[in-house]
C-alpha cells in the first residue's frame, strides 16, 4: 500500500531551508525568470560539444572566459554544462559557500531555463562548495580554485581529444552492495573492495585480492549493466585481478603503488550507506504529494510510471535522484529542484552536504540503474 509520507509541496506555503539566508522567495525569482530563456541568454553554441561556465550575476548568467574555468568565488552561484554531443550532456549548478539566496534561487531557475532551451536533455546536478562529485571535479584537469568574494546580488579524466569520458566505480558491501563512482586515481584503490574503470570501449573489471565473494559477483552485474546499457552491448569486458593489471589500466591510472588494505568494518558501513527507499511525486490533486512507493532496493523498474517524477532516497550516502518521466507535465518538470530540497529538509539530512542528480527518463545513469532489479 502506498504510504503518503509528505504534504503539499506548493512554494507558497513551503518553508524556506534553513541553509538559505536572504529575502527573495522562489515565486519572487520565477517572475523575475520567465520559464523561457530570454532571447539571447543562452544561444547555439550551447548545443555544440565542450565545456560552458556561466557566473549568476544580477539575476543573468554571465559566460566566462575560458581562462576562468576552473576558479570559482565562494560569494557566487554558478551554471557549468558539458556537452558531449551525441554522448549527452549534464548540467552543473555550483554553490558557493557564502553565496545568497537569491543567487542560489536564480542559479536554479536559470538551469531550468537552460536545461529547456536544449531540450530537456541535460542531466542536473547541484553541487556545494567543498562537497563536489568526482565527475565534476574531473572536468577541470588543471584543478579547482575557491576565490574569497563574488559579485553584489541582485575526479574523472577525458583522453586528449574527443573521446569517452572515463569513469571509475567501486564496489563495495556484503548484504547493500553498490557502486560509487570515485576519482580516477589510485589513491581510490584498496585491497578489499572491486573496481570497475569504464574506458568507452573496454571495461575493466578490477578484483581486489581481499575482496569478498559478494562484492566479486556485484563487479561483474555492474560491469555487464555498463555493457548493455550505456555502451549498447558494444564494450569489451576485461576481468582483471589484483596484480595482473593491463597496460590500459596503467596508461589511464599510472604505475601502481602499493595499495591499502581493508576491514570488515567498512563493508558494514557501506552497507548501511547504500540503502534506498522510491517515492512518487505527483500535482494530480493541484498540489505536490509525495508517496512512499517501496522502502528497500532492488526495485522493480516498472514502479517507474512515465507520467510522473520519483525522488530515489540514497540520502544514508549523501545522494537523492530526481527521476523525470517523459509524460510528467512541465510543472512538474520545472520543480524538480524544488521537489528535491523539500525531500532534503523533510528528511533532516544536511542540505549541503547532500547531492542532487536530476535524471530525466532514458538519461539514467549506472548509479541510478543498480537500484533496480535487471534493468534493460
Amino acid at each position: 500500500m502506498e504510504q503518503q509520507v509528505g504534504a503539499s509541496c506548493d512554494s507558497s506555503s513551503r518553508p524556506a531551508p534553513a541553509s538559505f539566508s536572504s529575502a527573495l522567495n522562489t515565486t519572487q525569482i520565477a517572475r523575475m525568470l520567465p520559464f523561457q530563456a530570454a532571447p539571447g541568454q543562452f544561444g547555439p553554441e550551447t548545443r555544440e560539444p565542450g565545456l560552458t561556465c556561466w557566473r549568476v550575476e544580477k539575476m543573468k548568467a554571465v559566460p566566462m572566459e575560458p581562462s576562468e574555468l576552473g576558479a570559482f568565488f565562494n560569494g557566487d552561484s554558478y551554471l557549468v554544462l558539458s556537452n558531449r554531443g551525441e554522448e549527452g550532456a549534464d548540467l552543473h549548478m555550483w554553490i558557493g559557500e557564502k553565496s545568497s539566496r537569491d543567487e542560489q534561487v536564480a542559479c536554479a531557475m536559470l538551469a531550468t531555463q537552460l536545461d529547456n532551451f536544449l531540450g530537456g536533455d541535460p542531466i542536473q546536478h547541484r553541487q556545494v562548495q567543498g562537497y563536489e562529485s568526482p565527475e565534476f571535479m574531473s572536468l577541470f584537469p588543471r584543478g579547482v580554485s575557491y576565490k574569497v568574494g563574488g559579485v553584489d546580488s541582485g575526479f574523472r579524466r577525458t583522453p586528449s581529444g574527443s573521446g569517452p569520458v572515463h569513469r571509475l566505480y567501486q564496489i563495495k558491501g556484503k548484504r547493500n552492495i553498490r557502486a560509487k563512482e570515485v576519482e580516477l586515481s589510485w589513491e581510490s584503490f584498496n585491497k578489499g573492495d572491486c573496481f570497475i574503470l569504464d574506458l568507452g570501449e573496454t571495461i575493466v573489471s578490477w578484483i581486489g585480492s581481499q575482496a569478498n565473494v559478494f562484492e566479486k559477483q556485484k563487479v561483474r552485474e555492474i560491469a555487464t549493466l555498463i555493457r548493455d546499457t550505456e555502451r549498447h552491448g558494444k564494450a569489451r569486458i576485461t576481468d582483471v585481478s589484483e596484480g595482473e593489471e593491463t597496460p590500459e589500466m596503467l596508461k589511464v591510472l599510472g604505475p601502481m603503488p602499493g595499495l591499502k588494505e581493508s576491514t570488515p568494518e567498512e563493508d558494514f558501513q557501506a552497507d548501511a550507506s547504500n540503502s534506498a527507499s522510491l517515492y512518487k511525486v505527483s500535482d494530480a490533486t493541484g498540489s505536490m504529494k509525495l508517496t512512499k512507493v517501496s522502502e528497500k532496493s532492488p526495485f522493480q523498474k516498472d514502479l517507474l510510471v512515465r507520467d510522473d517524477c520519483f525522488i530515489l532516497d540514497n540520502g544514508a550516502n549523501g545522494k537523492i535522484f530526481v527521476w523525470r518521466g517523459s509524460g510528467a507535465n512541465a510543472e512538474e518538470k520545472k520543480e524538480a529542484l524544488t521537489m528535491a530540497d523539500d525531500f532534503i529538509q523533510q528528511m533532516n539530512y544536511p542540505r549541503m552536504k547532500t547531492q542532487v542528480e536530476i535524471l530525466p527518463q532514458g538519461r539514467e545513469r549506472v548509479v541510478f540503474k543498480q537500484f533496480f532489479k535487471n534493468w534493460s
